[in-house]
């Protein structure tokens, strides 16, 4: 048998001059003119015969380059052309990074997608404000099937003890985006930002962190007190905020609240669906003090707005009433807390059902409560309770201009 060429050495690699030297099994080392030494599969497939470049001599040994060709050579053994299995390979990969997405792209489709959902304009405004103060520069770029419980620990841990309310607000946005990936196809296994039986073995629970802090509320005994001393300030966040608490409103039922919804001939009020945390319409009985305040707003009337801010066609800010409250030498008080002095009031006080006040209140209640609701009757109920609010808080208000409202048969004091 004829002997087989030894091949080229290590040495030769780095000291041929320029020209094309075979190495064995259809490798070659090719050297150019510049001295460039580029390695080479020369193969014959369906009666072609072919080159294929397998890089740099100053990338791959010759050791390395020769597991390139033996790779190379068995596609071809095999019937299948290496230069096109090569092709089809980088294809693939290019499709699959087009199509891989970072976190930040997976949070801003889940954030575009849910928006129209999402009926408070300040709950939209958080999301990717928080994400992009605490998330993005940990890892937004990065892709979202790389997200792991490493790296959500590093976006948390710096914020989970000195902001721990917005700490348990990032994470759920986290796990959230996390689980729009996994339902997309752009990650799979485990969500690394699930709180249940995973990261409350890694993160102190907020319980121990700082205490629960309730809405500071009003002893609903001092709020007569508290609505004279109202009445004697200037402005639109004065009148919204003993709306507010004429009505039990939430803050932003209240800045929201539209001429459009307000029917004086029926003292009614009429929340649309779209502005209730429940997603339901809420009809509000107004008392006479509260329709009082509606009137004396119709003085002042621009734009579909009942408490107009300083710019044209804006309500006043969900900040103004709180603001006000500051300016009182009452921030200690939230507005939140004066439904909470309302509902003291109603269950300590008066002989109404809690379902009424719950109803007032707008919080969700028992199916059979909802058919009463629906029938009209405790519609009725709610406007006694209302009155009566107002008549308590009424009898309590030392002002000169306060409004007497006889008790309702249920509802006394």
């Amino acid at each position: 048998m004829p002997k087989k060429a030894a091949g080229l050495t290590a040495r030769q690699v780095q000291t041929k001059g320029p020209g094309v030297y075979a190495d064995g099994g259809g490798l070659y080392l090719r050297v150019t003119p510049t001295l460039a030494r580029l390695w080479l599969y020369r193969f014959q497939v369906r009666g072609r015969r072919r080159d294929m470049g397998l890089g740099s001599a100053e990338l791959y040994s010759l050791a390395e380059a020769r597991q390139k060709a033996l790779a190379a050579r068995k596609l071809v053994a095999e019937g299948t052309d290496p230069i096109e299995a090569r092709r089809v390979k980088r294809s693939v990969a290019s499709i699959k990074a087009a199509k891989e997405m970072s976190f930040r792209a997976c949070a801003e489709a889940y954030i575009e997608a849910q928006r129209r959902g999402w009926r408070n304009p300040k709950h939209a405004a958080q999301w990717p404000a928080t994400l992009a103060a605490y998330v993005y520069p940990v890892f937004g770029p990065l892709p979202v099937r790389a997200v792991d419980v490493g790296l959500v620990m590093k976006a948390l841990e710096p914020i989970w003890t000195e902001k721990p309310e917005t700490a348990s607000r990032v994470r759920g946005r986290i796990e959230s985006v996390l689980d729009w990936a996994t339902a997309r196809g752009h990650r799979q296994g485990e969500n690394p930002a699930r709180w249940r039986h995973h990261l409350e073995n890694l993160l102190p629970p907020r319980s121990q962190i700082r205490r629960v802090e309730h809405h500071t509320a009003l002893p609903y005994a001092e709020v007569g007190d508290f609505i004279a001393e109202l009445r004697q300030q200037p402005g639109p966040a004065a009148r919204a905020l003993e709306f507010t608490i004429l009505t039990a409103g939430r803050t932003s039922e209240v800045i929201g609240a539209r001429w459009s919804e307000i029917n004086i001939a029926e003292e009614l009020w009429t929340v649309p669906a779209e502005r209730m945390k429940a997603g339901r319409e809420h009809r509000v009985p107004l008392s006479q003090p509260a329709l009082a305040i509606v009137e004396d707003m119709t003085a002042i009337r621009v734009g579909d707005h009942v408490f107009p801010g300083s710019k044209t066609e804006r309500p006043i800010s969900n900040m103004a009433m709180l603001m006000l409250l500051r300016r009182m030498g009452r921030g200690h008080l939230t507005v939140h807390g004066f439904r909470s002095a309302f509902r003291d009031w109603a269950a300590e006080r008066t002989d109404f059902p809690s379902e009424v006040a719950e109803m007032a209140l707008a919080h969700t209640v028992s199916d059979k409560v909802e058919a009463a609701y629906r029938r009209g009757d405790m519609f009725e109920k709610r406007r006694e309770i209302m009155t009566a609010w107002a008549n308590f808080i009424d009898r309590q208000t030392k002002a000169p201009n306060a409004v007497l409202i006889p008790l309702a048969s249920q509802g006394g004091e």
